[in-house]
């Protein structure tokens, strides 16, 4: 009998995928706690997170606290994000299962030690494939993609603090205007196209409000400060709305934007699902080892499965072409169609809103979902 289920929050961007299953497991009166990695430099947005959706929390410092409280609370199913390197020091009635934080089609999503839990949720056909296929002694459960839910089930909502009843930003309180078109620029990291945007983007893209929403490690890491102070450049601009460090969650932009931009990240994938239109940059600030005739080494690195499915979306392979990208994209929204959805279904699975509904089902009956392709 299940009686008790904790979640392992290593990084606030596990969250968007957690939240919806905690709704559910809330619903049929399961008991869960969110055990959650203090931070100094980012503590009080961690408080903000747990207090704008009212979750049962339980701090620890490092992995071998959250280790030692495992031990001790002997939960019937630990939710991990992420590779968790004490498995074998778990206690015998707690198994383990692993929502992963990103689609199907990120490489290292397929790593041989983020296959050694009790059961691994698959996110569609090709990721439980691949893991099959490399690591057949696993318990792989297709699912769909859990994170999404909520965009498609408005009765899965964010936590009861929330303003709204949907997941959706509110464009007049963001200072936007809500005739124009809505783009959402959401690059990653590294390699990310934010470096080679124009300082006057806003400008040039004048008709369109610009929402941006920047990975987390943008604001995090130090070695990303060029990034950040493209942020502040932007910032002044009365068409553009730039996330907080706080504004984990990509939800609320993806529900209110006509037209994603982004870098190869599975942003891509997540807003596609959707079925609105994708622009795909191409136009990177590399580093020196990977420039000129080093770029061979960045092509080496690329994940090549995620180029399996570059028609997705329409390709801006200089910042200047964006623009008529972007027209375009906006005039003929269904031209890449046929592609959102047949690689929505092979990379996201079933888009029913009824994710967390499979994930619970299994947790509390071993019930496997119907979803085989």
């Amino acid at each position: 009998m299940t009686s008790h289920i904790l979640f392992d929050v290593h990084h606030l961007y596990y969250l968007p995928q957690f939240l919806p299953v905690y709704r559910v497991l809330q619903s049929r009166g399961i008991s869960c706690e969110f055990v959650v990695y203090r931070n100094r430099e980012l503590q009080a947005v961690l408080d903000k997170a747990v207090t704008d959706e009212d979750l049962p929390v339980h701090w620890v410092d490092s992995v071998e606290d959250a280790r030692d409280y495992y031990q001790a609370r002997r939960a019937s199913w630990l939710i991990l994000g992420n590779s968790f390197k004490y498995l074998d020091d778990l206690p015998a009635v707690t198994r383990t299962a692993l929502i992963n934080h990103g689609a199907g089609v990120k490489g290292a999503g397929h790593d041989a030690s983020m296959c050694r839990v009790t059961v691994r949720f698959a996110e569609g056909p090709y990721q439980r494939r691949q893991l099959q296929k490399h690591y057949p002694q696993g318990t792989y459960v297709d699912v769909g993609f859990s994170k999404l839910d909520p965009l498609f089930s408005p009765e899965v909502l964010p936590g009861p603090n929330s303003d709204s009843k949907t997941p959706a930003l509110n464009l007049i309180a963001c200072g936007l205007d809500p005739a124009k078109p809505t783009l959402l620029y959401a690059p990653t990291f590294y390699p990310s196209s934010i470096e080679c945007m124009s300082d006057r983007w806003p400008d040039e893209f004048a008709d369109y409000n610009l929402l941006v929403k920047p990975h987390f490690f943008t604001y995090t890491k130090r070695r990303y400060k060029a990034q950040r102070r493209k942020l502040e450049i932007w910032r002044s601009a009365n068409n553009v709305a730039i996330a907080d460090v706080s504004d984990y969650n990509l939800l609320p932009f993806m529900a209110i934007a006509d037209l994603l931009i982004s870098d190869a990240s599975t942003a891509l994938f997540e807003f596609a699902a959707l079925n609105k239109p994708v622009v795909w940059c191409e136009f990177l600030k590399l580093r020196w080892s990977y420039r000129g005739p080093f770029r061979y080494r960045y092509a080496r690195r690329m994940d090549q499965d995620i180029l399996r499915y570059a028609d997705i979306a329409v390709h801006a392979r200089r910042y200047k072409d964006l623009l008529a990208h972007v027209q375009s994209e906006l005039a003929d929204p269904g031209r890449h169609q046929p592609q959102r959805q047949s690689h929505t279904r092979e990379l996201m699975g079933v888009t029913d809103g009824q994710v967390s509904q499979r994930i619970v089902d299994y947790l509390l009956e071993g019930k496997r979902p119907d979803t085989a392709d």
